[in-house]
C-alpha cells in the first residue's frame, strides 16, 4: 500500500479544529475550492466523511470527534520531532505562568515548598493554583491548565501520568478529645462518635465505610464539607472525628501514630483501608516542551522530599 501523505494531517487537524471548509482554507491561506478538494482525498484517506452539512453548517461525524485530540497531539509531538528546541531555557529571566488543577489538601500541604522551589530558579514565574471540582481531562486538552495533580480518574488514554507520593488516610479529631483520653482506639470506639466527611461531590460515604461494614460497624455522618482543610477546622473546634489524607498534616502525622498538634490529635484507622496514589498529569502536547518538563521535575522533587513513594 502506497505511503499515506503526511501534509494532510496539518489540513485534517484544522478542519477538525475549526470545523468548516472556508474556515480551515483561510488558516492554511488557500482558496475553498483547494480546500475542498483536500477534504475529498482526507475521505478517501479516511473512509470517513469527517465533515457534513448539517443544515447551514458543517458538523463532525463521530468519526472526527473521535480522532480530533489524536490528530491535534499527533501533529504537535511531529513538529516538536522536526523543530526540537536547541537551548535551555534562560530561567532567571524567564516569564510564564503555570495554571495547576489541585485541591485545597494539596495546596496547603505542599504549595509553600512547591512555590519556593520555583522561585529559586526561575523568580518570575508564577504558579496559579485552579480549583478542582471534578476529574476531568479537559482542562489538559484545552490549555486551560498545565499539570492536574491527584488520584487518577477517567482522564483519557492520551494524557501523561507520574506518581508523586503515596498516601494514606488517617483520622483526626481535636486536642483532649475522648478519643485520644480514654484509651486504645478500635473501631467500636471510632464509630461511637459522630464525622464529618470531605467530598466536593457531597458523597458522604467511602472506603471507610466499606472497611467498618466487614465488622459490622457503621459511622454516624454529621456533616458533609467540600474540603479537607473545611473538616479539619470542623473536627478541631468539636466533638466530630475527620478523615484527612496524612500527606494534609505534615511529617510529624505521617511518620508517628498518634502524633499531636498544637490543635490536634492524629491516629491510624482501626480498619485498613488501600493506600492512594497521587499523580501528576499533563497533555502529550507539553511533553517535550522543556520549561514545562523543569516544572514537572520541581513538583516530583518536592513531593518526594515530603512524601516518599
Amino acid at each position: 500500500m502506497p505511503e499515506p501523505d503526511l501534509n494532510l494531517l496539518i489540513a485534517l487537524e484544522m478542519l477538525l479544529a475549526d470545523g468548516s471548509v472556508a474556515g480551515a482554507a483561510r488558516r492554511l491561506g488557500l482558496s475553498a475550492s483547494a480546500m475542498s478538494r483536500t477534504l475529498t482525498r482526507l475521505r478517501a484517506a479516511t473512509g470517513d466523511p469527517l465533515l457534513v452539512r448539517a443544515g447551514r453548517q458543517m458538523v463532525l461525524t463521530p468519526y472526527a470527534e473521535e480522532i480530533r485530540e489524536r490528530t491535534r497531539s499527533a501533529l504537535h509531538e511531529a513538529r516538536a520531532v522536526l523543530r526540537p528546541s536547541r537551548t535551555e531555557p534562560d530561567f532567571p529571566t524567564l516569564r510564564r505562568t503555570f495554571t495547576i488543577r489541585a485541591n485545597d489538601g494539596f495546596v496547603e500541604a505542599f504549595g509553600s515548598p512547591l512555590i519556593a522551589a520555583v522561585r529559586a530558579v526561575a523568580p518570575q514565574v508564577c504558579l496559579r493554583f485552579a480549583p478542582k471540582p471534578d476529574k476531568t481531562a479537559t482542562h489538559l486538552r484545552d490549555g486551560s491548565a498545565d499539570l492536574e495533580i491527584g488520584v487518577l480518574g477517567e482522564m483519557g488514554p492520551e494524557v501523561r501520568l507520574q506518581a508523586l507520593f503515596r498516601d494514606r488516610f488517617i483520622g483526626v479529631v481535636r486536642k483532649g478529645h475522648p478519643l485520644e483520653l480514654d484509651g486504645p482506639i478500635t473501631a467500636e470506639r471510632y464509630v461511637a462518635f459522630g464525622h464529618v466527611v470531605a467530598s466536593r461531590r457531597g458523597k458522604a460515604t467511602g472506603p471507610v465505610d466499606e472497611a467498618l461494614a466487614v465488622v459490622g460497624l457503621e459511622r454516624t455522618i454529621v456533616a458533609v464539607v467540600p474540603s479537607f482543610p473545611a473538616a479539619l477546622a470542623v473536627a478541631r473546634t468539636s466533638d466530630l472525628i475527620a478523615l484527612v489524607p496524612a500527606s494534609f498534616l505534615g511529617t510529624e502525622a505521617r511518620h508517628h501514630e498518634g502524633a499531636v498538634s498544637d490543635r490536634s490529635y492524629a491516629f491510624e484507622l482501626p480498619v485498613a483501608t488501600e493506600n492512594i496514589i497521587v499523580s501528576q498529569m499533563w497533555h502529550p502536547r507539553l511533553e517535550v516542551d522543556p520549561v514545562h518538563r523543569w516544572l514537572r521535575q520541581v513538583v516530583l522533587s518536592v513531593c518526594r522530599r515530603q512524601v516518599p513513594l
